[in-house]
């Protein structure tokens, strides 16, 4: 019988100590492997939280780690340079270029956007929710020019 632990870590970072240990525990399955695996699978988003899923066969002890995509915002804020977003949207929180929205649009797999623009237009809105402004400008004004087919260039790549 399988049972799956489903958690955040911090990229890189995942220790013994809460939510993992506790919920491994019971298992039986050796904590410190788990974490060596989780802690490796994720040390390219060191920095972010990221969903881990950790699926443990009760009966051999056997077990493998699953990594999901961080969410949207953890990964605009890297780009941005920043570790919170902006509590109002008078004073910007920071910048990101079209170009690096483009790259977070391209990897985010588990996007609901049906295609490339859909999902940039996803990023936009996350954008305006952490207080984000996209090459100076309010993303707002930025899903209008996708919309317009301004940054189409950009979207073939």
């Amino acid at each position: 019988m399988e049972k799956t632990i489903n958690a955040i870590v911090d990229g890189g970072k995942a220790t013994a100590g809460p939510p993992l240990g506790p919920a491994l525990g019971p298992l039986g399955v050796n904590a410190g492997q788990v974490i060596a695996k989780i802690n490796e699978a994720t040390k390219d988003f060191a920095g972010m939280k990221v969903p881990v899923k950790v699926i443990v066969d009760t009966e051999t002890k056997e077990f493998r780690v699953e990594v999901g995509t961080p969410p949207t915002a953890e990964i605009i804020k890297k780009e941005a340079g920043i570790e919170k977003g902006a509590g109002n949207a008078e004073a910007p929180a920071g910048d990101i270029s079209m170009e690096q929205a483009v790259k977070i649009a391209k990897s985010k797999k588990d996007s609901l956007g049906r295609d490339l623009k859909s999902t940039l237009k996803e990023i936009c809105g996350t954008c305006v929710s952490i207080g984000i402004t996209i090459g100076g400008k309010n993303p707002r004004d930025v899903i209008v020019e996708i919309d317009e087919g301004k940054h189409d260039s950009l979207l073939k790549g």
